[in-house]
């Protein structure tokens, strides 16, 4: 395959798993190609079944497209090590027992925390505390972005998750992480998880509100 050929179908995978369902003139427009070029790449990534389409109508007119990833599209983007790593919390349960599995938790998340705060401290702003915690986690792996919702709440997204198989493994690295989010971002913020990947939701999203307007 052409090297063109490949990244821009790389792009759609990575603008699928980072945006959701979108049509084909959406993705032609951010890719600046023509949405029939756009069309056709669709058509290879489907017949090599990493995308799937459904469709939607929205008023009058004919039903919209939107193009999804699979699961073999989202193995594209791979959890790092997950075998091993389920591995290694199987048998630290198993020699060490639950309470040792929590003292391994609960270490990753002193480390987390003290990590996260060298890349945040010093930057009083929420958006460059997000800004930081964003890039940082993104470096982990997790294609994490921010944005201000309309009514002024920020919103922090998590694309990807490379540690999904331990996560499902031991549900308490995702309650350590929201944990650590609150700890480093400081106490002027309340933050909570408004869509979990092991809950069934595309990524996981966090809302973060002053503290005094989320009272």
């Amino acid at each position: 395959m052409p090297s063109e050929r490949r990244d821009s179908q790389e792009h759609i995978l990575y603008l699928l798993k980072t945006k959701g369902p979108l049509t084909a003139q959406a993705l032609a427009d951010r890719l600046n190609i023509t949405a029939m070029g756009v069309r056709q790449h669709l058509k290879r990534l489907d017949e090599d079944g990493l995308v799937a389409h459904h469709d939607e109508r929205s008023g009058v007119g004919r039903p919209a497209r939107h193009w999804s990833l699979t699961t073999l599209g989202n193995g594209r983007f791979p959890d790092s090590h997950s075998d091993l790593t389920v591995s290694l919390l199987e048998s630290v349960r198993r020699v060490f027992g639950a309470k040792g599995l929590d003292k391994l938790i609960d270490a990753r998340t002193r480390e987390q925390t003290k990590l996260y705060r060298e890349q945040i401290d010093g930057r009083r702003s929420i958006e460059h505390r997000l800004t930081a915690l964003a890039e940082q986690r993104t470096t982990e792996g997790y294609m994490a972005e921010w944005h201000q919702a309309e009514d002024g709440s920020y919103v922090l997204v998590e694309n990807h998750c490379p540690v999904c198989a331990a996560a499902q493994f031991c549900q308490g690295l995702c309650r350590s992480e929201l944990d650590v989010f609150q700890e480093v971002l400081g106490k002027d913020v309340v933050i909570e998880r408004t869509d979990h990947l092991l809950a069934g939701a595309r990524r996981c999203a966090y809302r973060i509100t002053g503290s005094e307007s989320a009272a």
